[in-house]
């Protein structure tokens, strides 16, 4: 017995010291270069699991562990947590290439503060190791500064730790190739996300042709903050798929695993909308305008032509400071003023009667010299402002229930219920913003959109990339 018990003791030793002997040799392998040309990077796995083993094949068991399979190929993890990662996944594209130019504008569009608090991981995600080196190369010659300062990452998943990619079920009555692509594509985006998980507080998601308008992340920054303590799993800054789609951190690890384990099932923007959904957030909250514009003109399945745009987007969208909304109106419902400010999908619905001297006011938090205001009333042609003035102040006094812009200076009058001023010439900074109603009307009003630009915005300068 005992010699018997020395044998098994011996043998278990032995598959203990091979089986780590293995994986020792396989990270050495992982942390060897793959792509020759660029010696100046550290090619390693970043393992952001606890797991210490490769992932098994299994789908299930392999969900546990997403990260081990995904090595850096270029850039430097900081060990500060940023505000935002910005991730995007990219492939081989039949026709034109977008990856590049979406980086550009990422970066061009936000300033040095905005990308201090900023990382976009990029997942090379394509299986032809020759497309992988001469993208990476491009990103190293283009994007270096970016890189070296821990804002830019690139990575990339190796093909054996996908799981099967062929003879998948065909909801939806796909072609097995439409199949491939999605279900391929749901595991490129599981590997992003869980590698992204611990980099920042948010992480939001791009596709790899998309313009991006000016100070996203401010705006972003905004929204987060207008949403209070009020619960949310998703936030969408474009109506178009998945992109614009912004999450927690702490959200990923789950969403990664939601990904590969329903990989085959259905396109990724229904898995992210079934994702909200299954954490309690029934309705998707949009805020307008979007900030995300699709630009690519191939799809990167099989190159045919996509007209896709989203016609909510601006290429610099508004500043709106942070202010309180006041107004003398009778709200109906829920339809309360913060949501003509607010540049989500509300609006402001007021009652009858309204009354010549009824106002609606925007008192800054802080003084703010006005650029450019934009007012737009009624929906659709109706329940339109009809008449009334735009005025500016530089003091906010309260009296009783009532609230008054002070030291005022009219800018202008609605016509036909819009109001637009661009290049707006004042001395001095104001404190109010107040449309000031000049004629009873019997209808009721909706007020859809209040925009306010600054003008310290206009000074910032665009950073190199």
């Amino acid at each position: 017995m005992r010699c018997h018990f020395k044998r098994a003791v011996q043998t278990v030793v032995s598959l203990i010291i091979l089986t780590s002997a293995y994986i020792f040799i396989r990270r050495a392998q992982w942390t060897e270069p793959m792509f020759q040309e660029v010696r100046w990077i550290k090619y390693s796995t970043v393992p952001l699991n606890s797991s210490r083993e490769a992932c098994p094949q299994d789908t299930v068991k392999n969900s546990l562990c997403l990260s081990i399979s995904v090595r850096l190929l270029a850039g430097t993890i900081l060990s500060e947590q940023r505000f935002l990662t910005v991730g995007l996944s990219s492939v081989k594209r039949k026709k034109e290439s977008y990856l590049l130019s979406t980086l550009n504008s990422i970066f061009s569009q936000s300033s040095e503060k905005e990308l201090s608090q900023m990382v976009v991981v990029v997942l090379l995600a394509d299986f032809d190791s020759g497309w992988v080196q001469e993208t990476l190369n491009n990103i190293v010659q283009q994007f270096s500064t970016r890189l070296s300062q821990g804002q830019l990452l690139v990575i990339h998943a190796d093909q054996e730790f996908y799981p099967p990619l062929t003879g998948l079920k065909r909801n939806f009555n796909d072609a097995p190739d439409r199949v491939t692509f999605r279900s391929k594509q749901n595991v490129d985006y599981a590997f992003l996300v869980d590698f992204s998980a611990g980099l920042s507080q948010y992480y939001i998601m791009l596709e790899d042709d998309v313009d991006c308008s000016k100070g996203f992340l401010t705006s972003i920054h905004g929204h987060i903050k207008s949403q209070g303590s009020s619960p949310w799993v998703t936030l969408e800054f474009s109506k178009l798929g998945y992109i614009g789609k912004l999450y927690r951190s702490m959200d990923l690890p789950q969403l990664a695993q939601f990904l590969y384990l329903f990989y085959q099932e259905m396109p990724c923007d229904f898995l992210l909308s079934h994702f909200r959904t299954l954490l309690m957030q029934d309705k998707s909250i949009r805020f307008r305008p979007s900030l995300f514009q699709h630009t690519g003109t191939y799809s990167s399945f099989q190159g045919t032509h996509n007209r896709l745009k989203d016609d909510d987007f601006q290429q610099d969208p508004a500043d709106n400071p942070p202010a309180d909304i006041h107004t003398d109106i009778k709200v109906f419902e829920k339809h309360s003023p913060d949501e003509a400010y607010s540049q989500g999908a509300g609006y402001f619905w007021g009652m009858v009667p309204i009354k010549k001297g009824n106002y609606f006011l925007i008192a800054f938090h802080e003084p703010v010299v006005l650029f450019h205001i934009l007012i737009q009333t009624g929906l659709d042609g109706k329940d339109l402002l009809d008449s009334a003035d735009v005025e500016v102040g530089d003091m906010v006094l309260k009296t009783g229930s009532r609230v008054e812009c002070s030291g005022n200076h009219i800018l202008g009058s609605l016509q036909e219920g819009q109001f637009e001023q661009k290049h707006v010439k004042l001395n001095n900074p104001v404190l109010c913003l107040r449309i000031r109603v000049t004629a009873d009307q019997s209808n009721w009003v909706i007020i859809k959109n209040i925009q306010v630009w600054t003008a310290e915005k206009k000074g910032e300068k665009s950073p190199t990339v």
